[in-house]
């Protein structure tokens, strides 16, 4: 069996998926506007980058900036229309305003999406309780990720949950595959690596020039070395 790291990068048309899957992607997250941080894609961008890659995609499902749910039936429209464009896989996240989980409007989209597999984003990292948050969505349907820099503040302030989290993988609410992400760096890899994460999750860093500029495969591709240990 394969021990192979994943490593998602961030993709906002074919262009960033071509060079992501040339470059040693095993899986992309789609988006538009990153300047919000990343919501939902149109239909026809998602069915140009499925025709263009034959790797997995994950769809943000996030209509607003921030990690409240906006309009939650409109949220299961864009979920509805994601699918029909051939998304079979998908991220999401939703806090109320006191830090815990949304959980009507994660289930109510959860609900649209028929067991499809998906992330929980880094709305964990804005949480009142990580602990709890966990608990409170296990069980959920096609929950298999979660996206996390541990901190809010990103990936330095938030190793020591990381591995923490990572040590506990397999308890109730922890049995999904931890997804780092958010100020990730080459040289946080060998430790992470060396807790047991196995799955990694960039998007600037895969784009030398900003995001004006295109994914470079061969900023991926540096990566995936670390990845492999090369």
């Amino acid at each position: 069996m394969s021990t192979r790291a994943v490593l998602e990068v961030i993709a906002l048309d074919a262009e960033d998926a071509v060079a992501a899957q040339a470059g040693g992607a095993d899986r992309l997250e789609l988006v538009t506007d990153m300047a919000a941080d990343g919501l939902t894609p149109r239909p026809g961008t998602v069915a140009a980058i499925r025709a263009a890659v034959d790797i997995p995609l994950r769809v943000m499902l996030r209509n607003v900036d921030g990690f409240a749910a906006g309009e939650v039936d409109r949220l299961v429209d864009a979920a509805r229309e994601m699918r029909g464009a051939g998304a079979r896989e998908f991220v999401l996240g939703f806090l109320d305003a006191h830090g815990g989980v949304d959980v009507y409007a994660v289930e109510r989209v959860v609900a649209e999406l028929s067991g499809c597999a998906w992330t929980f984003h880094r709305a964990i990292d804005g949480a009142a309780d990580r602990d709890a948050l966990r608990k409170q969505l296990d069980g959920l349907p096609g929950l298999d990720t979660y996206l996390t820099a541990g901190a809010a503040g990103g990936v330095d302030d938030g190793l020591p949950t990381l591995f923490a989290e990572a040590a506990r993988r397999g308890e109730p609410g922890y049995q999904q595959q931890i997804l780092v992400g958010g100020g990730l760096r080459l040289e946080h890899v060998p430790r992470l690596l060396e807790a047991g994460i196995d799955a990694f999750h960039i998007g600037g860093a895969a784009r030398p020039e900003g995001w004006a500029g295109p994914v470079s495969a061969a900023a991926v591709a540096e990566w995936r070395r670390a990845l492999d240990g090369v």
